[in-house]
């Protein structure tokens, strides 16, 4: 059986003015025009031992005095758990119905509730401070280059902002 399970985003869609997002919306059009039996899967956030989102906001954390979220930080996000994902991929790979699935799991976050679940898991207590995009945005470059590593994105501050992170599905996710 030939089947493609494919891993995209939640809310893609050819208009969108993120590059990230409009890409995997033509990805998404190619594979379902291949012919091709496929299962699309659209996760929001992935955590786990060795997530990039995650462990840089808990890295911060733990070195600041204080963490900046962008805007408001009132813009939701669902992560998914890295194991629950392979899982469906698993699951989805022995179907052969075409299907698109939100990969979400059981919780919905604003990001500044992200930030504080994350600050109590890891039992550090910081402000969270609103600062403007640009500013988060300089602070993370800075951050990245100290680190030798890229923290946060243009695009990723954007869609965050953008609410693109949300969806209305249910969760198919059960690790919290």
């Amino acid at each position: 059986m030939q089947r493609v399970v494919h891993v995209s985003i939640t809310n893609p869609s050819e208009d969108s003015p993120f590059e990230y997002f409009s890409s995997k919306a033509r990805l998404e059009r190619a594979l379902i025009e291949s012919g091709l039996s496929y299962a699309i899967l659209r996760p929001a956030v992935l955590f786990g031992k060795e997530d990039i989102l995650v462990n840089n906001i808990a890295w911060v954390l733990r070195r600041l005095p204080v963490f900046g979220v962008f805007g408001n930080g009132e813009y939701r996000l669902q992560p998914i758990y890295v194991d629950d994902l392979a899982k469906l991929a698993f699951e989805q790979g022995q179907q052969t119905d075409n299907t698109i699935i939100d990969a979400i799991g059981p919780e919905t976050f604003t990001y500044r509730a992200l930030v504080q679940a994350i600050g109590e898991s890891i039992g550090v207590r910081r402000r969270i401070l609103s600062v403007p995009p640009a500013f988060g945005y300089a602070t993370g470059w800075l951050i990245g280059q100290l680190m030798g590593d890229v923290t946060i994105t243009r695009a990723e501050i954007q869609g965050l902002m953008a609410d693109l992170l949300y969806t209305d599905s249910p969760p198919v996710g059960t690790t919290a």
